[in-house]
């Protein structure tokens, strides 16, 4: 079941509000279970992108921050400008697609696994209660469960080749689906390498069917 909480904006609008799993005690446990079994497993064997900040033991933003701090300070050492561009998107977790994450999930684990996650995210239904008048079922084809203990894991997979897209210099930092990149600029190849991949993480969002929030 999802319940709706409020998180900004106007009251009165539907996109204000964060809808939050409500799981019972046995399938939080279950979830538990499978998650510490698969951390280990993708800490273990190197796929998570060092990069990645969120929803992982021992990150947190305090250390990408220091990281990021680090770099910027050599750079000021060594009198040089840095371009930094900060990315978020906008209600990523409502709008990863089912299957595009299973698809990415499968090139991971084996079928068994697989087959868990795919219980979690497939065949869902939704439909709004007011008052005791109930609308109609409707699928769900998109959003991991917030809330849940398995849906920052199942995110993690889905965001984790983006820092494949930028050149081996270009300094990337993610926490969950935010994401900061900077470089050093020294000549005007560095500035079309970072633009390169500007143009590519673009490219990339459309594709997996993220959107950018211009906004922020």
């Amino acid at each position: 079941m999802l319940r709706p909480i409020f998180k900004k904006g106007s009251s009165t609008a539907c996109t204000s509000y964060r809808p939050i799993s409500l799981t019972s005690c046995f399938c939080k446990l279950f979830e538990r279970i499978l998650k510490e079994s698969v951390l280990e497993f993708l800490l273990n064997n190197n796929l998570i992108s060092r990069h990645q900040h969120g929803f992982l033991s021992k990150s947190s933003t305090c250390a990408q921050l220091l990281e990021s701090v680090n770099d910027r300070s050599l750079a000021i050492s060594n009198r040089r400008l840095s371009d930094v561009i900060y990315y978020d998107f906008s209600k990523a977790f409502d709008f990863v697609n089912h299957p595009n994450n299973l698809q990415v999930v499968r090139m991971w684990f084996n079928w068994q696994t697989v087959g868990n996650f795919g219980c979690i995210l497939s065949n869902k239904l939704q439909r709004v209660v007011i008052d005791n008048v109930c609308s109609p079922y409707a699928p769900v084809t998109s959003g991991l469960p917030q809330g849940s203990v398995l849906g920052p894991l199942l995110f993690l997979p889905f965001i984790n080749d983006v820092t494949d897209l930028f050149d081996v210099a270009v300094n990337v930092k993610l926490y969950a689906d935010d994401i900061k990149i900077y470089f050093e600029i020294v000549n005007n190849a560095n500035v079309d390498w970072l633009q390169k991949g500007i143009n590519d993480l673009s490219t990339w969002a459309e594709n997996w069917q993220l959107k950018l929030s211009v906004d922020k």
